[in-house]
C-alpha cells in the first residue's frame, strides 16, 4: 500500500512504497530516493513539495480544459 504525506515544516512530499527498512538514500535533483538493502524503492521525497503539488494540480486542470475545448 502506498502512503503519502506532506511535511509542511520541510516542504516535502513523502511517498512511501514499502515498510522495509531504508539502507541507502540517493539525491537526484529535487528528489531523494530511499532504497532497501535489496534495492527496492522504499520512500520518495519530493523537495519543494508545495510547488510540485501545485504544478501537478494545475497541469491536470489545464489538460482537462484543453480537452474540453478541442471538440468545439
Amino acid at each position: 500500500m502506498i502512503k503519502t504525506k506532506y511535511s509542511d515544516d520541510v516542504d516535502a512530499l513523502l511517498i512511501q512504497f514499502s515498510e522495509k527498512a531504508v539502507d541507502v538514500a540517493e539525491e537526484r535533483g529535487p528528489y531523494i530516493l530511499h532504497y532497501a538493502v535489496d534495492g527496492d524503492l522504499v520512500l520518495l521525497e519530493v523537495l519543494d513539495g508545495r510547488d510540485f503539488i501545485l504544478e501537478a494540480v494545475a497541469s491536470v486542470f489545464a489538460g482537462k480544459e484543453h480537452a474540453a475545448e478541442a471538440p468545439g
